[in-house]
């Protein structure tokens, strides 16, 4: 079992701890549930070989965090009504793309993360040790 595995057949993917991934959802009430995270809105980082941006970090929103990726292209606190999106906002968590926590870590802006949310697949871009520093 690994970062690709399916879920079916109680199959499951792993953390980058080596154990089952736990669910990254950001979701706090049934009216939100449809703004679950996840490449899969299924409320875990799964993914595979469809998921282009790896969306395998879990992440603690902040407000540092979200002005930085606001200005170098990627919006995620403002809300896109004809998604379901509420945009996020500081306490949020959320299935980050891989390369998108490394070059925000690059630049002194990475969010905290949950290390049992976030996907072993994860550490073919970021090492562990980097991740167990920002973990919550």
């Amino acid at each position: 079992m690994d970062g690709f595995s399916k879920k079916e057949g109680g199959e499951y993917q792993l953390n980058v701890l080596g154990e089952k991934l736990e669910s990254c959802n950001c979701s706090k009430s049934m009216e939100e549930l449809i703004n679950l995270t996840g490449f899969y809105r299924d409320g875990f980082c799964h993914t595979s070989e469809d998921d282009y941006g790896m969306h395998t970090v879990c992440c603690v929103m902040t407000k540092e965090f979200l002005i930085y990726t606001k200005q170098v292209g990627n919006d995620l606190s403002t809300a896109v009504p004809e998604y379901n999106f509420p945009g996020l906002k500081e306490g949020d968590l959320w299935c980050l793309c891989a390369s998108r926590w490394k070059e925000a870590y690059d630049a002194g802006k990475a969010p905290k993360i949950k290390l049992k949310s976030t996907n072993i697949t994860t550490l073919s871009i970021i090492e562990l040790g980097i991740l167990k520093k920002f973990s919550v």
